[in-house]
C-alpha cells in the first residue's frame, strides 16, 4: 500500500537524548559501586514505564550492604532530582541526527504529512521541536499525555494515524526502539528500524526495513520500496 503519511519517534530517532538517559544513571550507579547495563536499561526504550532505576540501585546494593541500601532509599527523591538535571545537562548539547533534517524538508516539498508519536511528555518532546526549529515540519505531535498506554502499546501510533485522518496500514513510522517497533507492528504500520546509539546495543524485533541511519535516504527511496 502506498506511503501517505511518515510517523516519527522523537527520542534515539530524531535526537540521542538514550544516551544521556542512561549516563546519567550509570554515573549514579557508579557512586554506589555498581553498574547499570544496557540491557538491564533496555526495557525503558521507547516507553516511559517498566523499569525502575532507583528500586533496582536499592535490589543490587541489598545484596552487598544493606545499610547502604538503606540510605539511597531514604535519598529517593534527591537522587531523582540529581539524575534528571544530569540527564538535562547531557541532553543540552545534543543536535538532531544525520538525515532528519533533510527528510523532514524533502516530505514537505511534496505535500506528505508527517507526525511524531512519543512515550516522553509533551512538554518534553515540544520543547525540543521548538528548540530544534522543526516544529513546523510536524502536522501533530502524539505524547504520552495523549493516550491511555505509551509504546509497547500501539495507541500512540494509532492516535496518530487518526489525526492524519489516514489508515494506519498507510502511514511509515521511523522507530529505533523496540518497544517502539512492537508498537508500530501492532498498529498495522510498516516500520523502518534505525537503530540508535543505546538501542543499536540490544536486539530489536523485526522491522519491514532496517536502516544504519537516516543519513543518504531520501523519501523518494523509501516510497520505492513500500509502494
Amino acid at each position: 500500500m502506498p506511503i501517505h503519511a511518515l510517523i516519527f519517534d522523537f527520542d534515539g530517532l530524531m535526537v540521542d537524548t538514550e544516551t544521556p538517559a542512561l549516563q546519567s544513571w550509570q554515573e549514579i550507579y557508579a557512586e554506589y559501586g555498581v553498574t547499570l547495563s544496557v540491557h538491564d536499561w533496555a526495557i525503558t526504550l521507547g516507553a516511559n514505564a517498566g523499569f525502575d532505576a532507583h528500586a533496582h540501585l536499592v535490589a543490587l546494593l541489598r545484596q552487598r550492604d544493606p545499610q547502604l541500601a538503606e540510605q539511597v532509599i531514604a535519598a529517593r527523591d534527591t537522587i531523582l532530582a540529581r539524575r534528571q538535571a544530569r540527564k538535562d545537562e547531557l541532553s543540552a548539547p545534543q543536535t538532531l541526527l544525520p538525515g532528519v533534517a533533510e527528510l523532514l524538508a524533502e516530505a514537505h516539498s511534496k505535500g506528505l504529512p508527517c507526525a511524531v508519536a512519543s512515550s516522553s511528555s509533551r512538554r518534553w518532546v515540544e520543547g525540543w521541536l521548538e528548540r530544534l526549529g522543526i516544529r513546523p515540519f510536524f502536522a501533530t505531535v502524539v505524547t504520552a499525555d495523549d493516550v491511555a498506554a505509551t509504546k509497547p502499546a500501539p495507541d500512540l501510533f494509532l492516535e496518530a494515524a487518526r489525526r492524519l485522518g489516514l489508515p494506519p496500514a498507510t502511514c511509515l513510522v521511523l522507530e529505533d526502539s523496540p518497544n517502539g517497533i512492537r508498537a508500530a507492528r501492532a498498529a498495522g504500520c510498516p516500520v523502518v528500524a534505525i537503530p540508535g546509539a543505546i538501542s543499536g546495543q540490544v536486539p530489536l524485533p523485526p522491522a519491514d526495513l532496517t536502516l544504519p541511519s537516516l543519513a543518504h535516504t531520501t523519501l523518494a527511496d523509501l516510497q520505492a520500496i513500500f509502494r
